[in-house]
């Protein structure tokens, strides 16, 4: 169990506390929180986030490539198969990414803003 975040911040409950998830909705979130924090940038764990950033640096051709990769890599703590990715330009520049994932038989997607 673990409590939800939206936009860095707990979300608050109904009756004061804070919302709280479990199953597949508390995987969801620690998915997010890795693929969303930058790799590296907690002193105490280095090991933690992703390079999904990097992601504009590299050509085009090889950003699918490179999403795939960078997604494993983060993920790999967790009780999760990263199956696919889908990467779309927005106009403005920033990448918008889905990734499909399995967890104990279930299909998962996590939406990510690059």
């Amino acid at each position: 169990m673990m409590l939800q975040m939206r936009d860095g911040d707990y979300v608050p409950g109904r009756a004061g506390g804070y919302v709280r998830l479990d199953g597949a909705e508390a995987l969801l979130m620690r998915v997010l929180f890795r693929l969303q924090c930058r790799r590296g940038a907690l002193p105490m764990l280095p090991a933690l986030g992703s390079r999904l950033w990097q992601l504009r640096r590299a050509l085009p051709s090889a950003r699918r490539t490179l999403a795939m990769a960078y997604c494993a890599e983060a993920l790999n703590e967790l009780p999760v198969t990263v199956t696919g990715v889908e990467l779309t330009e927005q106009p403005e520049g920033r990448l918008d990414l889905a990734v499909q994932l399995r967890w104990e038989g279930q299909t998962l997607r996590a939406e990510v803003k690059v």
